[in-house]
Formats: C-alpha cells, structure tokens, sequence
C-alpha cells in the first residue's frame, strides 16, 4: 500500500491526473488506478519502473535475507575487518564468539562480534559496518543489541558487571564525510573514538561502559597503506588511530 500512496503523491504533486500519468508513461489508466489502490504487486517491475520513470522517480528491488546477512555474505571487507576486531579482542584477554545470532522475546538478529572480559566481567557488543545508512535505525538496532546482551551473555555462563558497546565502521570517505555530517548523533551516542576505544578494550572497565566508534582500514588498501610506510607487509588490515 505505501508504494501506491507513493505514487498518487508524487502524482498529485505535479498535478497530473491518472490518465495523464499513464500517457506520459505509455500505460493505461487501469493500471495507474491498480498501482495507488495497493496492488502493485499484481504489477510486473518493468511496469512500476515506467510509471514511476515520469515522476522523477525510480524503483528500486532489494533482495533481503536475515535481515543485514546477505549484505555481509556479498561484502568480503566485513568479514576482513570482523577479523581484525576478534583479533585485536583476544589479544587483551577477551573471549570473543561472532555471528551471535538471537530470538529473545520476538527480537531477531545477530551481534557481528560478542565479548567477554573475564577478569573484570566486562561485556562487549560491537556492530561493525560497511557503509553507514540510516544512523537514527544503525543507533537504534546496536541500542537494542545491548539491551539483550545480558541475558545472552547469563545464557553463555558470563557474568556480567558492565555492558559495552562498539561502533566498528570502514574508513573511507564517504563513512568519514558521513559520520562528520551527523557530528551531532554520533558525538552524543559514541563519544569515544579510535584510539580512547583501542585503550578501553585494553583495559576494559565495567563502571564506566564502552560508547565507543573504531575506524578501521580494510582490504587491499591497507596491504598498500603498510608497504609503503614499513616496507612490508605485517598484517592484511591496518587500524586507523584517528578518530
């Protein structure tokens, strides 16, 4: 139904009737009706894409799979920097399992990285991204990550005495124009940068919780990032110190 509201707005707003929508787009007036009734569905893509062509307008189909999985299936730079964060956590003593998927209550997703500090029983949840989309829904799924974390971290046989959490996100430049962008949400929701997060895993303190953001360099990016200032490669990723 919001396709068809869509559309009848977009319509409206360049005051053309059904009819004139469908001559500059080479349909019927049935099918315009069809589409803003609700039934869009009944009508193929290629269809949607011409009535839509007129308007300014533009259909966009996205396959999904639970929830962020495909995207992170498709996109090998997730699974490198993952590996850069669980190898940086075990370092410091963590234990650390990824992929934590959950089903708490109705809430479905899975946690990228889960960690535990055992000696001050310290918990982490770190969401690591890509490309940063919606921040407003970003902030609010890791939020409600953290919410369940205890009881996923009770079932698991840890103790919890602090819970915190960990923005990881891709260095590039359109993550960094983005995150600039937004100074004012991300400020408030991860004062914590780079470096002061790398110190913080370190030497994790359960009164004062983690509300951390970690850029970091993936790829083969970074293989050439290290060649050039060390003159070989020690690792495949390198870790932006810079917030």
């Amino acid at each position: 139904m919001s396709f068809g509201r869509s559309l009848r707005a977009l319509r409206i707003r360049r005051r053309w009737t059904q009819d004139e929508l469908g001559r500059r787009s080479g349909v019927s007036r049935g099918v315009v009706a069809r589409i803003e009734q609700g039934r869009a569905s009944h009508v193929p893509i290629a269809t949607l894409d011409r009535v839509t062509g007129p308007l300014g307008a533009r259909v966009l189909v996205k396959l999904l799979w639970q929830g962020e999985g495909l995207e992170r299936l498709l996109d090998g730079r997730h699974a490198s920097v993952v590996d850069v964060v669980v190898r940086v956590l075990r370092a410091a003593s963590w234990t650390v399992a990824t992929e934590v998927s959950f089903n708490e209550y109705g809430e479905r997703g899975s946690i990228d990285v889960f960690a535990f500090h055992p000696e001050t029983r310290t918990l982490l949840v770190v969401e690591v991204k890509t490309v940063i989309g919606d921040a407003g829904a970003l902030q609010s799924t890791l939020d409600r990550k953290v919410r369940l974390a205890p009881k996923l971290a009770h079932d698991r046989g840890w103790p919890v005495a602090g819970v915190g959490k960990l923005l990881v996100i891709v260095d590039s430049r359109t993550n960094r124009r983005q995150v600039a962008r937004l100074a004012e949400t991300f400020d408030a929701a991860f004062p914590i940068r780079s470096i002061g997060a790398r110190r913080w895993l370190a030497t994790p303190r359960p009164r004062e919780p983690l509300r951390g953001l970690w850029f970091v360099t993936s790829g083969r990016e970074a293989v050439v990032v290290r060649r050039v200032r060390v003159g070989r490669v020690r690792s495949t990723l390198r870790s932006d110190e810079h917030s």
